[in-house]
């Protein structure tokens, strides 16, 4: 069976996801904001498809807590590093979207 998640929980994480690449990308390739270079472009798109097929859909907890990774090895290297990156300025950047992830992922231990 296909999932197609569209629920809010989801469209949560795509955002989260999204500002954390575009941090990355323009911080790290030094793109102008709200533009991607064709490889975080590329992982951008990758990573909604991902979340749009996601087998939890709206029960699915923070990646960092799933216990099915879904990434092939090549993607979860890269948004790993992106993570690692973005995930600490989130605090600055986008305060309110940084609590709720780290709220959510404390929920999901």
């Amino acid at each position: 069976m296909v999932a197609n998640n569209t629920g809010p929980k989801i469209q949560q994480e795509k955002a989260t996801v999204s500002v954390m690449i575009y941090l990355y990308c323009h911080q790290n390739h030094h793109t102008p904001r709200n533009q991607l270079c064709n490889e975080c472009h590329d992982l951008l798109n990758y990573a909604m498809a991902r979340l749009t097929m996601c087998r939890f859909g709206e029960h699915k907890t923070t990646c960092e807590r799933c216990p099915k990774h879904c990434y092939r090895k090549d993607y979860k290297q890269k948004i790993k590093q992106v993570m690692r990156y973005a995930g600490p300025r989130m605090i600055i950047h986008h305060p309110i979207m940084a609590f709720r992830h780290i709220y959510k992922n404390l929920l999901s231990k």
